[in-house]
């Protein structure tokens, strides 16, 4: 599998007057991982601008399993699903220490045309290359 992983804490600002982080700060850890991804393919949105696209998220899937509470080292593993037609990404949001499941989620992205926001149905080459490239390096889907 193609995979990456991002570590996080969970801040004061991160959580409520309980210590327990806001369910809306995992999208954020979950752009930690995805971000990580996109590293490690050397395919970051800076590159992606580059080559003229875009890839907004059109789906985001969220299961929570346990509370994240302040101090926690967290620990964000995203994993490449599909990358033709579109970009599926799985994530799991543990803690570090203990491995503990906290979140699972999911999120799709489509390729658009920067600027002209057209929807392509097929990922762009540069995306495609770099894809193609990690699973010769010998990672599998």
């Amino acid at each position: 599998m193609i995979r990456a992983e991002a570590f996080t804490r969970v801040e004061f600002y991160d959580v409520d007057p309980m210590q327990v982080a806001w369910h809306g700060h995992y999208v954020r850890w979950m752009e930690l991982g995805r971000r990580a991804l996109l590293d490690r393919l050397d395919y970051g949105y800076e590159a992606m601008l580059r080559d003229g696209w875009s890839f907004p998220v059109v789906d985001l899937r969220l299961r929570y399993a346990r509370p994240a509470v302040l101090g926690q080292e967290l620990r964000i593993l995203a994993e490449l699903k599909e990358w033709e037609n579109r970009v599926a990404i799985d994530y799991q949001i543990s803690d570090a220490r203990d491995g503990a499941r906290l979140c699972r989620a999911s999120s799709v992205q489509v390729a658009v045309r920067a600027g002209a926001r057209e929807l392509s149905f097929v990922c762009p080459p540069g995306w495609l290359e770099r894809v193609a490239r990690a699973l010769a390096a010998g990672e599998r889907p």
